[in-house]
C-alpha cells in the first residue's frame, strides 16, 4: 500500500533536517580547504609563491679524519681542513649552474649563488669537494664518494637586503690518510 500524503511529508521532513547539517558540514569543509595554503613543504614550512624568485646558499664543513691538525675536535676525531674547493652543481635538462666556494680556517664553506636560481629544486643540486687541499697526508675521501657529492638539506629562509635565500647544508665532507701514521 502506497504511503499517505502525511506519512510522505514527515519522512519527508525528517530526511530534509538531516541533509541540512550534511549539506552545512560539507560547505564548511569546502571553505576551511579553499583558506588553506595549497603550496607546503614537507617540513611543514610554506614555499614561497611561485613568482617569488630567490638565491640558494649552502654551507658545510670538510674534516681530515685521524689526523691533529689546527682546530682537532676530539669527539670527531678529525681536523678541519682550510682552503677546500667546493662545487655546487645544478642540473636540469639542459640547463647547469656551478658555484664555487671555499673552507674557511674551522673547515666551513659557504655558497652563495649570485643569480637567481629557481629553474632549480634542491633535488637538482648536488655539493662536490673534489679533492682535499692536503692531498699527501689527507688524500682519501671517505664520505660521501668523491663523484657521488652531497643533497642538499633545507635550513630555513634568510631575508637578504636584496631578496630572500634558501639556505641549505650539504653536511661533512670527511677525507683520510692513506696511512693513519703518516698525517
Amino acid at each position: 500500500m502506497p504511503p499517505s500524503v502525511h506519512e510522505s511529508t514527515h519522512t519527508m521532513a525528517r530526511f530534509t533536517g538531516y541533509l541540512q547539517p550534511v549539506c552545512l558540514y560539507g560547505l564548511l569543509v569546502i571553505l576551511t580547504m579553499g583558506c588553506l595554503p595549497v603550496r607546503v613543504s614537507a617540513m611543514g614550512l610554506p614555499r614561497p609563491p611561485p613568482n617569488v624568485n630567490f638565491t640558494i646558499g649552502v654551507e658545510g664543513f670538510v674534516w681530515c679524519k685521524t689526523c691533529r691538525y689546527a682546530g682537532y675536535v676530539k669527539s670527531k676525531d678529525a681536523s678541519p681542513l682550510p682552503n677546500a674547493a667546493a662545487l655546487l652543481r645544478c642540473r636540469r635538462g639542459k640547463w647547469a649552474l656551478s658555484v664555487w666556494g671555499e673552507t674557511d680556517a674551522r673547515g666551513h664553506f659557504l655558497i652563495q649563488t649570485g643569480a637567481q636560481v629557481a629553474a632549480f629544486t634542491s633535488k637538482d643540486c648536488r655539493v662536490y669537494v673534489p679533492r682535499s687541499p692536503a692531498p699527501r697526508a689527507c688524500g682519501v675521501a671517505l664520505q660521501p664518494g668523491r663523484k657521488k657529492g652531497s643533497p642538499l638539506k633545507f635550513r630555513r629562509f634568510v631575508a637578504l637586503p636584496d631578496g630572500l635565500q634558501g639556505l641549505y647544508s650539504a653536511g661533512n665532507f670527511v677525507f683520510g690518510p692513506q696511512d693513519p701514521k703518516k698525517c
